[in-house]
């Protein structure tokens, strides 16, 4: 892992000495759930810039809300997504779509490389076929159609991954940028205030730049508006295309699935979709005064919050890495009182609560400070990449905690897809 650079602010992404195994099953499930997901995060983006009230339901700020109405040249909002889920033997349960050019695929790629070399994986395959996603591929190829649909004419165009140079994923970018290369696309990695716009393009290092690759958040361009003002410039002129394009925002936020699980919003969906959403998605609304369903039956929302917290998560509607995220069931009730009311009297930011969904735990094997193998009970998080609205991949992060990411401390493990048969 060290010699191929997979580290996470200098620390090793995986301490633990097996994959994680999916059959084909649980991948049909996950596949067919995560693309109708992302196939209604673009319907949203569509809906909404028609629609005011379906806008004011997804939460943006005015600068956000601006961002988001500068035409981008093509009509796909999101080229690489991720959806954060928790796979059961009865169930596959969502609990946040990242919509917003996610990180990890160049992590899972090449750790699903180093595990598929091991001594014991090659035993592993004498009696079982697996496979893995090369994810790295499937986002190359996403980039390079979205900007085919923007009008790109370059058969090889200039790639810039963009985001600050302090990132602890900048060596995900490395790896990222010397398999573009390999793949005959020509790649840098900059940072947004290295960037400079004219009339005639986007430049970087001397070179004008034909597709930006965006890592740097929108919260970032929000906050930062000066150093970003390059990149946000050439994108308004269409001078440059941008994946994902700043309309990515809007099913980014945690409303968005208070959006798909309110009744209101159901004719925007079909029969089939709206199976989807019950079956796969928790019940999720921004936290306001005021009445709402759940689950069909009336009820006013603060008063049934504050009575139902064993069963509940607040977060807030745009953060990351689980930040500000409380889970009811590990507090008690005066720290529950305490975060609705924060939420409820936050105005600057918006929140959401959610239904509580069940998590899977497995053991596995984990290589100790002391470098002792021990055997360690570990929650699993599932979360399918989607490149254009397609499976690509998988992330696949284990924690101790409730909360599953690599930002707050969990690992992560390869993901391999098993056949259930034998190999002759």
């Amino acid at each position: 892992m060290r010699e191929r650079h997979l580290t996470f602010g200098g620390r090793l992404l995986c301490p633990f000495l097996r994959p994680f195994f999916l059959d084909a099953v649980g991948e049909a499930r996950i596949r067919a759930a995560a693309e109708t997901m992302a196939r209604l995060g673009e319907r949203i983006v569509r809906a909404a810039l028609e629609s005011p009230a379906l806008f004011e339901q997804l939460g943006l700020s005015d600068e956000e809300e601006r961002l988001a109405r500068i035409e981008p040249g093509y009509a796909t909002a999101t080229t690489a997504s991720r959806v954060d889920a928790f796979l059961l033997p009865e169930s596959l349960q969502f609990v946040e779509y990242n919509a917003e050019s996610p990180a990890g695929v160049g992590y899972s790629t090449r750790l699903c490389e180093v595990f598929d070399e091991l001594p014991v994986m090659a035993r592993f395959r004498e009696r079982y076929t697996t496979r893995f996603y090369p994810a790295i591929d499937a986002l190359l190829q996403a980039l390079l159609a979205s900007y085919g649909e923007w009008g790109g004419t370059e058969t090889g165009p200039q790639v810039a991954i963009v985001d600050w140079r302090e990132v602890p994923t900048w060596s995900e970018f490395e790896l990222l940028r010397d398999a573009f290369a390999e793949r005959g696309v020509s790649t840098l990695i900059c940072d947004p205030r290295e960037m400079t716009f004219d009339r005639g393009g986007l430049w970087a290092s001397g070179v004008r730049i034909d597709l930006v690759y965006r890592r740097v958040l929108m919260n970032d361009i929000v906050a930062r508006p000066d150093e970003c003002k390059a990149l946000v410039d050439a994108y308004s002129a269409r001078v440059v295309c941008v994946a994902n394009s700043f309309r990515c925002k809007l099913p980014h936020k945690k409303a968005f699935f208070a959006v798909i699980t309110d009744a209101r919003n159901a004719p925007l969906f079909s029969d089939d979709e709206r199976v989807m959403i019950r079956q796969h998605v928790p019940w999720t609304r921004v936290i306001r005064e005021g009445r709402t369903e759940h689950h069909g039956k009336p009820i006013d929302l603060l008063p049934w919050i504050r009575m139902h917290r064993a069963g509940l998560a607040v977060k807030p509607s745009d953060e990351y890495g689980g930040s500000g995220v409380t889970l009811g069931w590990e507090c008690d009730e005066r720290q529950w009182d305490q975060v609705i009311d924060r939420a409820r009297g936050d105005a600057t930011s918006v929140w959401i609560v959610q239904e509580r969904v069940g998590v899977q735990r497995e053991p596995f094997p984990r290589c100790g400070e002391d470098g002792a193998l021990h055997s360690q009970d570990m929650l699993v998080d599932v979360a399918p990449y989607l490149f254009r609205g397609r499976l690509g991949g998988f992330l696949t992060r284990l924690s101790t905690s409730g909360l599953a990411n690599i930002t707050s401390g969990g690992g992560q493990v390869p993901a391999f897809v098993v056949d259930d048969r034998h190999t002759p």
